[in-house]
């Protein structure tokens, strides 16, 4: 059987794949970087792609269910990612799955009704979340606890006002900024600017997310966007088709029930039509689990709201002294050294 493979594969090739994977019951992701095709015949038997480290469109021809095929497509695959440093994967599928993928040594984190996602590192995610700890002087059942999840590209004085009204309302504020590193500033930057941001604070810890909370795995249609945005000729991605569930279900049970989160924080969205229908899926969603949403309005400025678009807006605009009035100093100090920014992590 011949293995072909594409970074990613275009044209005709590309055409096959996708009407493969349509067979199948699965739809082709936009997303991948690197795509394998086992192929007999001159015909796909089997296929499976790969997003940073995340496993995704992975098919295998009914004819071929048999013949161990799903296992040389992951071997494929993680032997990609190994080439390319990345050892910790996840896999994005369908729950009928699991116990293929069980067999195969991965574990599952959380599933929905539509969808499953599975690491290859037993008790992962229980490790990440028990590493996070409490900060000294705070009582371990500090009651009411409460989170932000926020992308901080970069923080804003919108950002810290949200953080600074949450904090009133909590015994024990948990912020934590997402890792993944497809945003304009760079991951380690824009955690260092929210602790820094909210260091006034004292009843908020601030975390990173690793790959578990709105990152490519549990929610690449946030990534997707950027590349619209970036990209006038793109088409816009539909409410509809935007599904948050598998996200909100591991803050729900990975994180907010070990960690005795009760509330859950956000902005008012009025640019963002993506974080606008996370936020309202996020309402509908997380009482289910216990938690309250509270939505705060966004602090604005002569005007109009603060929102880290608007910062970059004006920095690509080379007006770098006008955000001074939109970021906290320390943002702004940091923009300054950095000539303006952003910094673009995929350089």
């Amino acid at each position: 059987m011949e293995i072909r493979t594409g970074f990613p594969f275009r044209g005709k090739a590309l055409e096959e794949l996708r009407a493969f994977l349509e067979r199948n019951g699965l739809a082709y992701d936009e997303g991948v970087r690197f795509s394998v095709c086992l192929v007999e015949d001159e015909k796909i038997a089997a296929t499976g792609s790969l997003d940073g480290k995340v496993l995704k469109c992975i098919a295998v021809s009914p004819e071929f269910q048999e013949g161990g095929l799903a296992a040389r497509i992951v071997t494929e695959l993680a032997g990609e990612a190994a080439r390319n440093g990345v050892f910790h994967l996840f896999i994005f599928t369908k729950p009928g799955n699991e116990f293929l993928f069980r067999k195969l040594g991965f574990y599952t984190i959380a599933k929905t009704g539509d969808v499953l996602l599975m690491e290859n590192k037993k008790n992962g995610i229980a490790s990440f979340v028990s590493s996070l700890g409490q900060p000294a002087g705070t009582e371990a059942a500090a009651s009411p606890a409460g989170a932000i999840v926020m992308n901080c590209n970069p923080f804003t004085r919108g950002h810290r006002y949200l953080v600074e009204s949450a904090a009133k309302q909590c015994a024990l504020l948990r912020v934590f900024v997402v890792s993944e590193n497809r945003s304009a500033f760079p991951a380690g930057d824009r955690y260092r600017l929210v602790c820094e941001g909210t260091a006034h604070i004292k009843n908020v810890l601030v975390h990173p997310t690793g790959p578990y909370l709105v990152s490519s795995a549990t929610f690449p249609d946030y990534f997707l966007k950027e590349a619209f945005y970036g990209n006038p000729g793109a088409a816009p991605l539909s409410p509809r088709s935007i599904n948050t569930l598998l996200d909100l279900s591991i803050f729900a049970e990975c994180f907010a029930k070990p960690l005795g989160i009760s509330r859950r924080f956000v902005g008012t969205e009025p640019f963002d039509p993506v974080t606008a229908e996370y936020n309202r899926q996020m309402k509908e969603a997380l009482p289910r689990f216990g938690i309250e949403v509270i939505e705060l309005d966004r602090l604005e400025e002569e005007g109009e709201a603060i929102s880290a678009s608007r910062v970059r807006r004006l920095l690509q605009e080379g007006k770098l002294e006008q955000t001074r009035a939109l970021v906290p100093e320390t943002t702004y100090d940091y923009l300054v050294k950095n000539r303006g920014g952003p910094l673009d992590e995929r350089r």
